[in-house]
């Protein structure tokens, strides 16, 4: 094993684990869809990810350090999604867990989200400033990554899944889908006022 790889392993653990945009919606969906409904979600939005990570590497990250506007243009459009995919679950606070609510948040979304949100851009930056080394080739990095991503992801939709029985009475689903609403919300928000 590499030196720098359990350090990047780690790194990896606590990016994919925490708290995030795509977190948030891969629990409401576990919570209405369950968790076998939310793999096709998690592994899209892993692998893009992934793909992202590869693609910086590959100087893809250089070309958007030049171009700050893209850069900003990206950001303005995560918001801006972001803050639709925070109305629509605030529209449907109240919508019992087994009704359509909408259309779920599917693998083209996740991915999509992932694509657009700078948070995961400067988060392979950072993978490949730090971590990339010859004993450490990028497609190994992206590959690791996804390995580790997948499951985290997973612990998301598995706590939606295990919060469904509880969100059955309306006043606890409407709470819950306005506080991860509201998250969503402040998580996106926070990426382009900071």
């Amino acid at each position: 094993m590499s030196q720098s790889l359990l350090p990047f392993m780690l790194f990896a653990l606590v990016s994919s684990i925490s708290p995030g945009p795509t977190n948030l919606l891969i629990l409401a969906h576990g919570a209405r869809q369950g968790l076998r409904a939310s793999l096709a979600p998690i592994l899209a939005a892993c692998g893009a990810a992934a793909i992202i990570v590869l693609l910086v590497g590959l100087g893809l990250g250089e070309v958007l350090v030049r171009h700050p506007i893209a850069q900003q243009a990206m950001s303005w459009a995560g918001v801006l999604w972001l803050s639709w995919l925070a109305w629509r679950m605030l529209s449907s606070a109240g919508e019992p867990l087994d009704t359509a609510g909408g259309k779920p948040f599917g693998a083209v979304s996740a991915a999509s989200l992932q694509v657009i949100n700078p948070k995961v851009w400067m988060m392979a930056v950072a993978v490949i400033g730090v971590f990339a080394a010859p004993t450490l080739p990028v497609w190994q990095l992206a590959l690791v990554f996804l390995l580790i991503a997948v499951p985290c992801m997973a612990v998301w939709a598995v706590l939606g899944v295990g919060s469904a029985r509880w969100l059955q009475a309306p006043g606890r689903l409407l709470w819950f889908n306005r506080g991860l609403a509201g998250l969503l919300l402040v998580s996106a928000w926070a990426a382009v006022l900071h």
